[in-house]
């Protein structure tokens, strides 16, 4: 993103008394900081506001915000965080500037009841989004032409990313720099912010089941011999034994603690996997779909394909060239 020597120019929106603090936190978190030795880009990060001055969170606290929203029409990335009082209406102005910001191709990413903003600017309709789960029907009902998911943690539509509640806010902003700068930079990022480095948008908002602490231990130690076989046949027979339960137990159990299914989670793992090697080896496209499990070279290009949007091939050269490219002051 950008292409050139300018830094990326992030912006995020906030309104008077219902800008959602925490995540203030994790978009500064992830933009705020110069993270160019991960491999991301030089970040302009700035909150901006339709009345510059003094703006408060949804928890009290005083921002003096510089910006209005005349810099949204050079942002690159906009960042709409919970509008934490949903029965405060959105200024005319902003829902013009979000338009704008779309129409020209930039970035929208939205987080929890920010939902609501995108879509009162119109640019949800015909698509599919998601919010936190608890106002996923009053989004659905304010506006029907929205596909809501309410199960999911984000949903990517190209210029368009919403997510769901609180913390999802991290897997969200997580995922576009795994899209936009490769699973090393994601992964570098998630190490510094010491969250789990990719949970996937389509994984369960929510567990409705309580987890045994010693079921919870076992699971994840089957989970790690997995990620450590991943070129295996691995079937949920094959898990189910490691973990002395049967094979129905085993699924019930696996989704009640990760919120998704042990083949969603397999398949979740060998993309993981496959994006490391095309990032950081040469190996071809029909080694490594035998490393990470695919089988055939086939299978695994209409599965990356159809899961990241663009072909193995393409996406080792995106982010080989990303790599390659030279940090401001780091040794030639």
């Amino acid at each position: 993103m950008t292409g050139t020597d300018r830094p990326l120019v992030v912006s995020l929106l906030a309104g008077d008394g219902v800008l959602g603090a925490f995540g203030l936190g994790v978009a500064a978190e992830v933009f705020g900081y110069d993270y160019r030795r991960l491999g991301m880009p030089r970040v302009d990060f700035a909150v901006v506001t339709d009345r510059p001055g003094i703006v408060r969170t949804d928890t009290g606290l005083a921002l003096h915000v510089e910006h209005g929203l005349e810099r949204l029409a050079t942002s690159d990335v906009v960042l709409v965080t919970a509008w934490e009082k949903l029965s405060a209406p959105v200024p005319p102005a902003v829902l013009e500037a979000l338009r704008a910001v779309h129409a020209r191709g930039g970035q929208l990413i939205s987080h929890c009841t920010g939902a609501f903003v995108v879509a009162a600017a119109g640019l949800l309709d015909g698509r599919r989004a998601t919010t936190h789960w608890r106002y996923a029907g009053e989004l659905a009902a304010r506006y029907p032409r929205v596909d809501v998911d309410p199960r999911v943690l984000y949903v990517d539509e190209g210029t368009i990313i919403t997510g769901a509640g609180t913390a999802s806010g991290v897997d969200a902003l997580l995922h576009f720099v795994r899209r936009e700068w490769g699973s090393a930079a994601a992964n570098a990022l998630a190490r510094e912010m010491v969250v789990p480095p990719h949970r996937d948008g389509g994984q369960a908002q929510y567990i409705d089941t309580p987890v045994a602490r010693c079921e919870d231990d076992l699971l994840g130690i089957v989970l790690d011999w997995a990620r450590a076989h991943l070129a295996e046949d691995i079937s949920v027979e094959v898990l189910a034994r490691r973990a002395l339960m049967s094979p129905r137990s085993f699924a019930r159990r696996f989704k009640a603690t990760t919120g998704t299914t042990p083949h969603a989670w397999l398949l979740g793992q060998r993309l993981a996997a496959a994006e490391t090697l095309l990032e950081e080896s040469d190996a071809p496209v029909e080694e490594i779909a035998r490393l990470v499990g695919f089988g055939t070279a086939a299978g695994f290009r209409d599965q990356f394909a159809r899961r990241r949007g663009v072909s193995p091939r393409a996406y080792r050269q995106t982010f080989r060239t990303a790599a390659a490219v030279p940090v401001e002051g780091s040794a030639a």
